[in-house]
């Protein structure tokens, strides 16, 4: 089998070691081919499959892990359809079909001669791999777990069909690529300088439960968000307040709420916000309902920066998606820093003013999150101590509580969680 066989499923990341793969299952009894050359081929592939492990954190029969990782990357009309819809009806099914018929050959495929005729040893090393528990340099845990336990399921599939049918419940279930894949991403640039998404590994784990107080401020936020992920109507968000407050962690709990309802994450900082637009095309027509998170917005009165957002926002030609909106955390209110100096030496006082204050007026919706006072900051302190088993007279946590904040800026949400995190560097 060659990869131009292939209909649907074609142009994948990780291809070479397929094409090499069927190479081997093709020619390696042939008269024309040198059986040194090949059987150094065969050695080479077990060599790129256990780096493959290594590096995405497979284990059990890698051959099997590789197909299942190639299919679930593939972005496809087939894939992208299905991710949402599920199985969909049309011609498309049989082009499919036609493509994973090849895979279940190339899954299902006997090495044993190949094994005998090349005389390969340690071939076995491929077929019952026991990780090292290494943390996967590609994967979450939760990820590399799914596709392990798809090329599991694939086992159990007779037909191609059923194999198809495995599949297409996958996408449904988790959907394709690094969108369906990931929660999570970063925006950077590759080698030719062109704009790319990255996903982000390891994000916080943070619920909103685990917030403690400011139950107005994550209904507000969640009552916003819930309306995006529905389709409906929904504004771009600024949380803003003091410091250590949980605004950033607010916005990282929605990731994770919203997750599975199809709700992606993309970071942005402010040196790359002439690449908004950029992002904003690779993401408009996806499945997906996408937040650009902007996290400590704030601007010097030198920096322009704001321009490239204000545009994308509201105002440019092209309209923003329907599935893209912005949320952002800063600790002014007025996300510009404005000195007394500038409204006496501006010629246009008004007009230099307004612009500045229209680029909060484009956030609809602005949600304040305050430091807690001191009865507030004991609350937050005496439940953060039950969830984390601290065993402590409450007189003496709440005396101690009181001497972190002192000498820690004064009481926060962030405030209290450094002090839990001290006792139990300690033990208590």
């Amino acid at each position: 089998m060659r990869e131009k066989e292939l209909i649907v499923y074609k142009n994948f990341d990780e291809g070479d070691l397929l094409y090499d793969m069927s190479r081997l299952m093709t020619d390696y009894k042939s008269d024309r081919v040198d059986k040194e050359e090949m059987r150094s081929l065969a050695y080479d592939c077990i060599h790129r499959l256990l780096e493959m492990a290594g590096n995405h954190g497979f284990s059990g029969n890698l051959w099997h892990c590789y197909l299942a990782n190639l299919l679930v990357n593939n972005e496809n009309s087939y894939s992208r359809s299905t991710e949402i819809l599920g199985a969909i009806n049309g011609t498309i099914n049989e082009a499919v079909l036609h493509d994973i018929v090849i895979f279940k050959e190339l899954y299902d495929y006997d090495f044993s001669d190949m094994v005998k005729t090349l005389s390969l040893e340690g071939f076995e090393l491929i077929e019952n791999y026991i990780s090292s528990n290494e943390e996967s340099k590609v994967y979450n845990e939760r990820i590399k777990t799914r596709i392990c336990t798809l090329a599991a399921k694939f086992r159990e599939n007779n037909t191609p069909l059923e194999m198809k049918d495995t599949l297409t419940e996958f996408y449904k279930d988790y959907g394709v690529g690094k969108f369906g894949l990931h929660k999570a991403f970063r925006v950077s640039h590759d080698a030719d300088d062109n704009v790319t998404i990255e996903p982000i590994l390891n994000i916080a784990h943070v619920n909103l439960d685990d917030l403690v107080g400011y139950e107005i401020a994550k209904k507000k936020l969640t009552d916003n968000t819930e309306a995006f992920v529905m389709g409906r109507k929904a504004n771009n968000c600024i949380l803003y307040g003091d410091a250590g407050t949980g605004k950033s962690s607010s916005i990282k709990a929605i990731a994770n709420a919203y997750y599975d309802r199809g709700l992606r994450i993309i970071e942005v900082y402010k040196h790359q916000f002439k690449d908004l637009n950029d992002v904003i095309a690779q993401i408009k027509n996806r499945n997906y309902k996408f937040i650009i998170y902007m996290d400590d917005l704030s601007f010097e009165e030198y920096e322009i920066e704001y321009k490239y957002l204000k545009a994308v926002i509201e105002g440019g030609l092209e309209k923003k998606p329907k599935n893209v909106l912005i949320y952002a955390t800063s600790n002014r209110r007025h996300l510009i820093n404005e000195r007394f100096s500038e409204r006496e030496d501006a010629v246009h006082e008004g007009d230099t003013l307004q612009e500045r204050l229209s680029l909060v007026a484009r956030f609809g919706c602005s949600i304040y999150f305050g430091a807690p006072d001191k009865k507030e900051f004991i609350n937050i302190v005496k439940q953060l101590a039950k969830r984390n088993n601290i065993d402590m007279p409450e007189e003496e946590l709440l005396a101690e509580a009181n001497k972190w904040e002192v000498t820690s800026g004064g009481p926060s949400g962030r405030c209290a969680q450094q002090f839990i995190d001290y006792l139990l560097s300690i033990g208590r």
